[in-house]
C-alpha cells in the first residue's frame, strides 16, 4: 500500500489558519487533497495533524469531509508519520506532502513513487539542488526504513522532520532522486504568507476551473516563471 500523508496545522507565525484559508471556493487542505486524489499510485490519503487544540478545527472540518486524520505529537513529525502508518497496516512506501504546497504535481507523484517501486530505494525524491521550486517537493520513504528511525532513540530536535534522519545518512539508507528539467529552484510557491495566498488565488482562478489537476508546466506557462500574478486574482 502507497500512502499519501500530508501534513498540516493550524499554527503559523505569518499565515495562521492557511490549511483552511479559502482557495478557489474551497479550503486550501481540500484543494491539496483533491491534487493528491487525481494521482494514480497512491492507495490512501490521510491528513497527519497535532493533538493541540488550535486543530480541532481543522480535523473537524476533514472528518465531515470524510477525510482520514491521523493525530499526534506538535513537535514530533518522526513520531507522528510512523505511528500513522502503522495504524493502517499493510504500508510499503509513506509519500510526504507538506500543507504549505497546494501546487504538488500529481505526475510529480507518481513519477516518486515509481521510482521507488522500481529501485527499491529506501528515500527517493526531488528537494533540495534537484531544480524544483519550492512547494514541489515530494518525498517517498520505505515504511520499514521510516518505522525503524521511529523506534530508535533519538535526540528530540532530529524528531522535528520524517524524513531527515534519511537524509543524514546516504550510506544507510539507499537514496534515489531525480530533477527538473530546467533549474527552477529560484521560485518559490509555497503558501507561507498573504502574498504567497494571493500568488496561489491568481493561479488557481486561472486553471482550476479547465483543470482542477493542472501541472507544473501550466503554472510556467501562465507566470513565466514569475512571483506576481495577483492580477490574475478572481
Amino acid at each position: 500500500m502507497i500512502l499519501a500523508i500530508l501534513q498540516a496545522r493550524m499554527a503559523s507565525q505569518r499565515l495562521p489558519g492557511k490549511a483552511l484559508a479559502s482557495l478557489a471556493g474551497q479550503p486550501m487542505i481540500q484543494r491539496q487533497i483533491e491534487r493528491l486524489r487525481a494521482a494514480r499510485t497512491l492507495s490512501r490519503i490521510v491528513v497527519a495533524t497535532s493533538v493541540e487544540a488550535a486543530d480541532d478545527a481543522l480535523a473537524a472540518f476533514l472528518v465531515s469531509r470524510g477525510q482520514a486524520v491521523f493525530r499526534g505529537a506538535p513537535v514530533d513529525l518522526l513520531g507522528r508519520f510512523a505511528r500513522c502508518a502503522d495504524s493502517i497496516g499493510g504500508v510499503t512506501h509513506v509519500v510526504r506532502i507538506k500543507g504549505d504546497a497546494p501546487f504538488v504535481d500529481p505526475a510529480l507523484v507518481d513519477k516518486a513513487v515509481r521510482i521507488a517501486l522500481d529501485s527499491g530505494a529506501d528515500y527517493v525524491a526531488n528537494r533540495g539542488w534537484f531544480g524544483f521550486p519550492k512547494g514541489m517537493e515530494v518525498e517517498v520513504i520505505g515504511a520499514p526504513a521510516l518505522i525503524a528511525a521511529a523506534d530508535a532513540p533519538r535526540d528530540p530536535e532530529a524528531r522535528t522532520s520524517p524524513t531527515a534522519f534519511l537524509r543524514a545518512d546516504p550510506v544507510r539508507w539507499r537514496h534515489a532522486n531525480f530533477a527538473a528539467p530546467r533549474d527552477l529552484s529560484a521560485l518559490d510557491w509555497r503558501v507561507k504568507t498573504h502574498a504567497d495566498l494571493t500568488f496561489a488565488r491568481g493561479v488557481y482562478a486561472a486553471l482550476h476551473g479547465a483543470d482542477p489537476a493542472f501541472a507544473m508546466r501550466d503554472v510556467l506557462d501562465l507566470t513565466g516563471g514569475r512571483q506576481d500574478v495577483a492580477k490574475y486574482a478572481a
